[in-house]
């Protein structure tokens, strides 16, 4: 699958020192410090069914902004993300649509790398759709027969969750909760011949009318958790304490989806899987989570197309902590367009109030847990500072680090 393009990072100043990312971990319920040298970030990507919408941007952008702070910082990062161009919701979809599955996920897929072109936000080295990585997946499907993790129910194969030592006492959530939630997102907790409700589907045999490939477990295509599994560890080089560094995603994605992922890769390498695991909130509108179910979606495309500034997006989305579940409206757009006319303002003057000590109380900010409403602030300040006609900075310098550490252009 064919990448966005690259974007142009200004190097970080070097006399600003940047202490270590600390980000907090949804499963460890603590700040994890990013300290390795070598960082590995699988970020779970679209279902290309109907994108971008903000919550994807929330998203993305978050995870951009760890991935800038790492590169800025030194660290060298090697950044996968998939492409779910092969489920359920897409095969639902185009069937209400009476479209060409096909067809609608490369449309899709299209508007998705349009998006994040226009949004700055940094490419994945590795960006994979299932189809392509079928190999892969099937691969390691096989390996997990070869252990003895799996069993049929008629043509469909299950993951043995019993055949993993103490898996219910790592789930992130109470039993009878973990069971509801499975149901609500695509699992199969009241299946018949499962030996564990919650067991999930490595390989869904072939049905009439669906797409179908062929594997270890017969025709058919895969489940959705096993695809993550085997693209990240498929795409990215492996740790010595843990297969990957960082596993990120919205934080509907914290169960099932990523507790499956990372069960899955343990069962099959011994290894714990990410040093860390991060999720970004989820947006709302009109008191409602956004999600295309509920049909209250607000596209990215639109809001370029209606003239909106992409780093207005993006200064809109930081105005709140990128962990809490938040509310968007009009509002949010007409603060981030002030604070950018700020910007844009004293940033245009000749004389500016001392650019370094902002720059550094800005990396801080970032290193505990992206606190981007404190860095706003900070920016604030300086703009005050600036209009009260204190000088000794520099504007190329901050208009540098507001490129280089969140992305913003002006």
């Amino acid at each position: 699958m064919r990448s966005w393009p690259e974007v142009y990072l200004p190097p970080a100043p070097t006399n600003i020192k940047a202490p270590e990312l600390k980000l907090f971990d949804s499963y460890k319920k603590a700040l994890i410090s990013l300290d390795h040298k070598i960082v590995t970030s699988y970020v779970c990507g679209i279902t290309p069914y109907d994108a971008t919408h903000l919550g994807h941007a929330a998203t993305y952008l978050s995870f951009d902004l760890i991935h800038r702070y790492l590169i800025a910082r030194g660290q060298e990062l090697f950044f996968a993300e998939n492409i779910t161009d092969v489920d359920d919701p897409l095969l639902e979809r185009a069937k209400r649509d009476d479209v060409d599955w096909q067809k609608l996920a490369t449309s899709q897929i299209e508007l998705f790398v349009s998006d994040m072109t226009a949004l700055h936000v940094i490419p994945p080295r590795q960006y994979l759709g299932v189809i392509e990585s079928i190999n892969a997946i099937t691969g390691y499907i096989k390996d997990c027969q070869n252990k003895g993790l799996t069993y049929f129910i008629d043509n469909d194969l299950y993951l043995d969750l019993s055949s993993i030592s103490n898996f219910q006492g790592s789930l992130p959530v109470p039993l009878e909760q973990a069971l509801t939630i499975f149901k609500e997102r695509g699992g199969d907790p009241e299946r018949i011949g499962k030996r564990h409700p919650l067991d999930p589907m490595l390989w869904r045999g072939h049905r009439e009318g669906e797409p179908q490939w062929d594997s270890p477990a017969g025709p058919g295509r895969p489940g959705w958790h096993i695809e993550c599994t085997a693209i990240a560890l498929n795409s990215l080089p492996h740790g010595e304490r843990t297969s990957i560094t960082l596993q990120g995603g919205g934080s509907d994605l914290v169960f099932p989806h990523h507790y499956m992922t990372a069960l899955q890769a343990e069962a099959l390498t011994n290894l714990e899987f990410a040093a860390a695991y991060v999720h970004a909130g989820m947006i709302g509108l009109h008191g409602e989570k956004m999600s295309k179910s509920k049909g209250n979606l607000i596209f990215v495309s639109e809001l370029l197309a209606k003239g909106v500034r992409a780093s207005a997006i993006r200064v809109a989305l930081m105005l709140q902590h990128y962990q809490s579940d938040r509310m968007w409206n009009e509002e949010l757009l007409d603060t981030a367009n002030q604070i950018i006319d700020r910007l844009e303002l004293n940033l245009a003057r000749n004389e500016v109030a001392p650019t370094h000590s902002v720059i550094q109380n800005m990396v801080e900010a970032l290193s505990e847990n992206l606190n981007t409403p404190k860095v706003l602030q900070l920016l604030g300040e300086w703009c005050t500072s600036t209009e009260a006609g204190e000088i000794g900075g520099s504007t190329g310098e901050l208009s540098r680090a507001l490129d280089s550490y969140l992305g913003i252009v002006l």
